[in-house]
């Protein structure tokens, strides 16, 4: 005698037809994820163009420098610009999605930060040379992270080239000391200090441990830290606190914290409040009566660097 406990027939295929659908529907769900790594795989891995990219652009009547087409890209890598500006043997390269006026500013602040007196000689040949000896350049995308941006590293080959970015959403022409802060200044000074004072002057202005700048940092930093510490000294006014930013890294953010804020860039309202947690000597005053080390350094004719903040206007 059968018991009651026994599930009916019925009840039993209807089990077993959901558990082959369910099946079913993880393979399905499977295959769409595989599908679907697979293809952001590919554009992520995708690499520049074989030709040099194309766009429309147009130069302004009263601007000392002119843009030009990119036909002639050094590379593979180089071929997401469509566009360029020369600065005294420098590439300034952009895209498409960066204004023609975005890509002219940049170009006259590394103009200015090299001939900072603006007399068409500029201030430190041994600078410029060293740039021009690293084929040194700045590369102007829309935004940080863009396809263009990715296509551009996943294409470029070795240390051949030292490249700076710069977005079309951090650049502001014009900028007169308000919010947002144009990151121009910070950018273009990064290329110069890194590919050229860094490397004519290595025990001056050398990113590494006992140069002159690297032990004005430490005592900045209230301390020689190689890596980020979980809290700096309460006496510490330079607090850089970016874990991906190694020591030579954290010696090209002091160098722009210092002289930016010696040439003035730093000194408007609410400015400390937005940077005061990674640096707090933001006038040229407070550089002086803080950091004195770093203001004989920046302020020691020698080496020719700037002393007027650059307004992206050259010779205009």
């Amino acid at each position: 005698m059968q018991k009651d406990t026994l599930l009916p027939r019925a009840c039993i295929d209807t089990i077993i037809a959901l558990a082959k659908r369910s099946r079913m529907k993880t393979i399905i769900m499977r295959a769409v994820l595989l599908v679907g790594l697979i293809l952001v795989l590919s554009f992520s891995c995708r690499k520049s163009p074989k030709s040099p990219a194309t766009c429309e652009f147009s130069n302004a009547g009263n601007d000392f420098f002119t843009i030009v087409d990119n036909n002639d890209s050094p590379e593979r890598a180089f071929n997401v610009f469509c566009k360029k500006v020369d600065v005294f043997g420098l590439k300034v390269y952009a895209v498409a999605g960066v204004s023609d006026a975005e890509l002219l500013h940049c170009a006259n602040v590394l103009a200015q930060y090299l001939d900072n007196d603006e007399d068409g000689v500029i201030d430190n040949q041994l600078v410029l040379d060293k740039m021009l000896e690293n084929k040194a350049c700045m590369t102007l995308f829309s935004k940080e992270r863009s396809a263009e941006q990715r296509r551009f590293f996943n294409s470029l080959q070795g240390d051949e080239y030292v490249t700076q970015d710069l977005y079309g959403t951090e650049t502001f022409p014009g900028w007169n000391l308000t919010s947002p802060f144009d990151a121009t200044l910070e950018e273009v000074l990064h290329l110069v200090t890194f590919s050229g004072y860094s490397r004519v002057y290595p025990s001056v202005f050398g990113e590494q441990q006992g140069s002159e700048i690297a032990n004005a940092m430490d005592l900045a930093r209230g301390g020689q830290f190689t890596d980020i510490p979980s809290a700096y000294p309460a006496g510490a006014w330079y607090s850089y606190d970016d874990r991906t930013c190694e020591y030579n890294c954290q010696v090209t953010e002091y160098f722009y914290w210092a002289l930016t804020s010696l040439l003035g860039a730093q000194d408007y309202p609410g400015r400390l409040d937005e940077i005061g947690h990674e640096w707090k000597a933001n006038t040229p005053g407070l550089v002086q009566s803080m950091d004195p080390a770093v203001y004989a350094l920046l302020t020691d004719t020698t080496y020719h660097l700037p002393t007027q903040l650059p307004d992206g206007t050259y010779q205009r």
